[in-house]
């Protein structure tokens, strides 16, 4: 069985969660700064990222970090293009971790129109996309996020996400179309019905074998998206954490079954650089069970 072979069978039949390792830009300072490094730690972009790297890095070399619990890690296309312990990073991650590497794709949000925030146009992503098959990623992720539930806005955000979908399955790789529905939504059950309806038009019209991934808010209504994971065109739904902290996206995931994890800020929550070894492993370890004990419902 061929590499890719190996990781679409392992996100489609065995346990886990998936990683989101993927602050980029933005939103990088934040996540630094919640990890104990303030700004004045670097001077420009490229010492920024070198330090958000080696946490990264910590985090993918701990020994709790594998792929008994983790299906699959999110990078950011800065860290596809680092390496750790010598071997390049989506490398490390397979043939060490048996972890599935995935590269988010999107360059950030568009000004607020209609309620939601498309994606901003992703310049080169032919180029993007090969190298990424190059490097051994199995599949894409991109972000739009849905503020009101206005149903223009909804379907501009879901016809762009499949657009775009499209052209990543016929590069060879596994999109994960990703609408966010803001959890500060005044109406977020209306606009998670707006969203679904637009999605299951959008995957009725793929061809037999076009797989794509889905990864939406932890939603209002438990087992929202079931329909969802079933449909035949879909390898996996994942849910973000969206800001709810780690307890309260865990006791949310519970509720839904069959729907897995996709936390970024609530997987490395309580993560600070200034711990030692073993307190950060130890932490670390007891958020990913926890994380893994909600995606098994």
């Amino acid at each position: 069985m061929s590499i890719f072979g190996q990781q679409l069978d392992k996100i489609k039949t065995k346990p886990g969660f998936i990683a989101a390792l993927d602050q980029s830009g933005g939103s990088t300072p934040k996540a630094l700064g919640l990890y104990g490094i303030n700004e004045d730690a670097w001077s420009n972009d490229e010492e920024m990222f070198t330090i958000v790297h080696q946490m990264r890095t910590r985090i993918i070399t701990s020994p709790s970090f594998t792929g008994e619990k983790i299906l699959a890690a999110i990078l950011f296309e800065n860290t596809m293009d680092r390496d750790i312990e010598g071997k390049g990073s989506a490398t490390y991650l397979w043939e060490v971790k048996n972890v599935v590497p995935i590269l988010k794709i999107d360059r950030g949000l568009a000004d607020e129109k209609n309620g939601v925030q498309i994606m901003k146009p992703i310049p080169g992503l032919e180029q993007l996309l090969n190298k990424a098959k190059s490097k051994g990623v199995f599949g894409t992720k991109m972000r739009s996020v849905i503020k009101q539930a206005n149903s223009a806005g909804i379907s501009a955000i879901v016809k762009q996400q499949f657009e775009i979908g499209l052209q990543i399955v016929k590069a060879g790789l596994v999109p994960i179309i990703e609408p966010e529905v803001d959890i500060h939504c005044p109406d977020k059950a209306k606009a998670e019905i707006l969203l679904k309806k637009e999605i299951l038009n959008e995957l009725n019209k793929l061809a037999k074998g076009q797989l794509v991934m889905l990864k939406i808010t932890l939603p209002e209504e438990n087992n929202f998206y079931a329909d969802c994971i079933d449909h035949p065109n879909v390898l996996k739904v994942v849910a973000l954490s969206g800001g709810y902290s780690r307890k309260e996206a865990n006791a949310r995931l519970a509720k839904n079954n069959r729907l897995v994890a996709s936390f970024s800020r609530a997987l490395s929550e309580g993560l600070f650089a200034q711990q030692s070894e073993d307190v950060f492993n130890a932490t670390l370890d007891k958020s990913i069970e926890a994380i893994f004990q909600a995606s098994m419902t």
